[in-house]
């Protein structure tokens, strides 16, 4: 049952059947301990055998010839294709899509444990690495390609992503390096109730910058040698207009799904899609500057389709739909991510570790952590997030994970390419 108060939010009322509608999504996503699945995304930066350059959609023995041959080892009912474009693949615990600049991504899950990862990871590879070398490409797990400019890479023939073009580039100046030059790696786990959820996505945001300097993998942009540790949040939060960053309220005390959803909705869409929008007629997809999803759709349930697409909109550090998914990382060789998995899963999934987490954070805010972001970008390996040297935070997060070491401090092109 909804609280009884007005939903505003500058311009316009954020409307009770849309809150309503995204509450029920998220409570939607509430499972028994027993039954928590994973799941791990990763992106890859296709690039030209021989050059390193990135490698479009629409070119030559590009990101559309391989997709179109990979075809027939997915399920021809998952197809995904927008104005005749083949954009994506699916089949069992593998999905496969596009980022703007084609930048392959790979979905894995529902895992059920992290030793399922490679497994599958593996089965991706073994399909899609012959197709690759017949047109000449590899892939690159980097968080930013080695050697093209953003501005040279043309965008997939996306609708969505040709509206982002024109709002993130007159919004940010990272906004075109974001989309089409950079890949990360995502982490989702499963949440058995409204307060679990919160507390998962409150220690994500405080550990995730911690990890995320442990893992970076980002040694180069645009052609030349990166001297920034955490380049995709400084990207990220350029972007602004509170969907990037940490959720805004979630350390406060009384935090829920329907404040989470009362921010969402508020905050202006960017890309308004109406294309399954049945009082819109046929439908558009449009720049949406300043309207939120009350200007956008009309007062009644929204539909999944609708849902999926606002909350796509969002950007946070870590984004609340029926699953918490975690969004700090570089993209990661397998090995990296496997070993990434292996520490935020225990942390986030087994009751004691998250009450360790919880105990040991309590009391902290949004102002903590971005100033634990800020510490870490600035002073590198001498940096004290939260007031503790790296070398503690090492041992915290790793207390049960007793496998290969978290990753040092130096970052190694090499290595990270295994």
């Amino acid at each position: 049952m909804l609280k009884e108060f007005p939903y505003y939010h500058l311009d316009g009322p954020v409307h009770q059947s849309h809150v309503q509608s995204l509450v029920e999504f998220f409570e939607s996503g509430c499972v028994t301990r027993d039954n928590y699945g994973i799941g791990v995304e990763i992106e890859h930066l296709p690039v030209r055998v021989g050059t390193d350059e990135a490698v479009t959609y629409t070119e030559e023995h590009g990101i559309r010839d391989v997709l179109t041959d990979l075809a027939p080892l997915y399920d021809a009912s998952r197809e995904y294709y927008e104005d005749g474009h083949l954009l994506g693949l699916a089949r069992d615990k593998i999905a496969i899509s596009l980022e703007p600049g084609a930048q392959i991504e790979c979905s894995l899950g529902i895992l059920q444990s992290p030793s399922e990862l490679n497994e599958v990871y593996a089965q991706f590879r073994r399909d899609i690495d012959p197709v690759l070398a017949q047109h000449g490409i590899r892939l690159v797990t980097y968080g930013y390609t080695p050697k093209s400019h953003a501005r040279n890479i043309d965008i997939i023939p996306k609708r969505r992503y040709g509206v982002m073009t024109a709002y993130l580039g007159r919004l940010s100046a990272y906004g075109w390096n974001m989309m089409r030059a950079s890949s990360s790696t995502q982490i989702s786990v499963d949440f058995s109730s409204e307060q679990d959820a919160i507390a998962k996505m409150r220690m994500g945001t405080a550990v995730g910058p911690i990890l995320s300097y442990f893992f970076r993998n980002t040694p180069f942009f645009e052609g030349q040698e990166n001297g920034l540790p955490l380049l995709r949040q400084h990207m990220w939060e350029g972007i602004g207009t509170g969907r990037t960053g940490v959720i805004p309220g979630l350390f406060d005390a009384h935090c829920d799904f329907e404040k989470i959803a009362i921010h969402v909705l508020a905050t202006p869409l960017m890309v308004a899609d109406t294309t399954h929008t049945p009082e819109a007629g046929d439908g558009s997809v449009y720049m949406a500057s300043y309207e939120n999803a009350a200007d956008v759709y009309p007062d009644r349930a929204l539909n999944s389709y609708e849902i999926n697409h606002i909350i796509s909109t969002q950007f946070t550090d870590v984004r609340l739909k029926n699953f918490v998914e975690l969004r700090h990382w570089d993209c990661l060789p397998i090995d990296r991510a496997r070993i990434l998995t292996d520490i935020v899963t225990p942390l986030l999934t087994q009751e004691s570790e998250l009450s360790r987490l919880q105990g040991y954070f309590d009391g902290i805010n949004a102002l903590d952590v971005n100033a634990a972001k800020y510490e870490l970008q600035t002073q590198g390996s001498h940096a004290k997030p939260y007031g503790q040297s790296l070398d503690f935070w090492r041992e915290f997060l790793h207390a049960e994970y007793t496998g290969e070491d978290i990753p040092g401090d130096s970052l190694n092109p090499e290595i990270s390419q295994k």
